[in-house]
């Protein structure tokens, strides 16, 4: 049996159409703090070093904040790492970065006035440290590493830091009792597989492209970082709490062949200043947690920011404007 629908006036079919343009208008500027024109202007983020996570999370981040607020021009400044980012933003070289919490506290122990100035944006998600070794090493464990040739990182890199107090647990003297190498993620998976480094520690999110990479040009293994290491961190003072023992999930990559690989996580922390323009800082907050999905689709980690967590900026104040964004979405 045929239906026949009624005929559509032209003119009747223009006012569903308005209507549709003012509901939609109507929903955005729902959606929209208080209806408000985005901010514009010019900020510089801070991201890390290829191939690694905050270089590549900071370049999809730009992307969501063009979308959301097209008269905001996002400069990317690549930097060492967590050390070099707290440093740029306590200092004015940036505005925004990422950073490791052990990171944010050790600038905070050595420059409590500089530090006076920062604030949290948002608790992303956790670093894993990966030590890398070739499958055929005889290195099992960080007490193996005595006498061989270890990438720590670069000299202000969040690696450095967490690399030098996971070697000293180990009772391994970080200047003696190892020759290190300042190999970032940009350059140790070649200087690896080329046999000129025994080893090199990453700390990053899960996974980092710079090892699938060498996951696909050679074998490696992951070398454990046990329960008993991490308990002797901990008593390093302060700083040391935010390392917390986990696994490297099965998952993460094919080389680990269905296995966990004992480890330690630090969170990772957004980053700005107390005088950053309060409403640019909450409309950055909104664009971080809603392009969750979107950048997580190209940076796994990213998947993890969760706005139930991401108010924990932990060793930092929350900054006003991310403030009133957390609020303005309280339940």
């Amino acid at each position: 049996m045929s239906m026949v629908f009624p005929r559509v006036s032209r003119r009747r079919a223009l006012q569903s159409a308005a209507a549709g343009v003012v509901a939609l208008g109507l929903l955005l500027w729902w959606l929209l703090p208080l209806g408000e024109k985005p901010p514009s202007g010019t900020i510089v983020f801070s991201t890390g070093t290829p191939p690694g996570v905050y270089q590549e999370y900071g370049e999809r981040l730009r992307t969501e904040l063009r979308k959301d607020m097209p008269g905001l021009k996002v400069k990317l400044l690549n930097s060492a790492g967590s050390q070099e980012n707290v440093q740029r933003v306590a200092n004015g070289t940036a505005d925004f970065t990422i950073a490791a919490a052990d990171a944010v506290e050790t600038y905070t122990l050595r420059h409590p006035a500089a530090a006076a100035r920062l604030r949290g944006v948002a608790r992303l998600y956790d670093d894993y440290v990966q030590l890398i070794v070739p499958r055929d090493s005889t290195v099992d464990s960080v007490a193996d590493l005595r006498h061989k040739r270890v990438a720590i990182g670069l000299p202000d890199s969040g690696v450095r830091l967490i690399a030098n107090r996971v070697l000293r647990a180990a009772g391994i003297d970080p200047r003696k009792d190892v020759t290190p190498v300042s190999d970032g993620i940009d350059t140790g998976p070649e200087r690896l597989r080329r046999g000129k480094i025994d080893a090199f520690f990453w700390s990053g999110g899960l996974p980092t492209k710079g090892l699938m990479g060498l996951a696909e040009k050679s074998a490696f293994k992951f070398v454990p970082i046990d329960g008993d290491l991490v308990t002797r961190l901990h008593a390093g003072g302060e700083v040391d709490r935010y390392y917390r023992a986990t696994s490297i999930p099965e998952s993460a990559y094919p080389v680990q062949r269905g296995s966990a690989v004992p480890t330690i996580a630090v969170s990772n922390v957004l980053i700005t200043r107390k005088d950053m323009d309060p409403r640019l800082t909450e409309w950055l907050t909104r664009t971080v947690i809603k392009s969750r999905d979107g950048i997580g689709a190209h940076v796994h980690s990213a998947q993890l920011v969760d706005l139930r967590t991401a108010i924990y900026t932990d060793p930092l104040p929350l900054q006003e404007g991310a403030r009133r964004y957390y609020q303005s979405v309280k339940p």
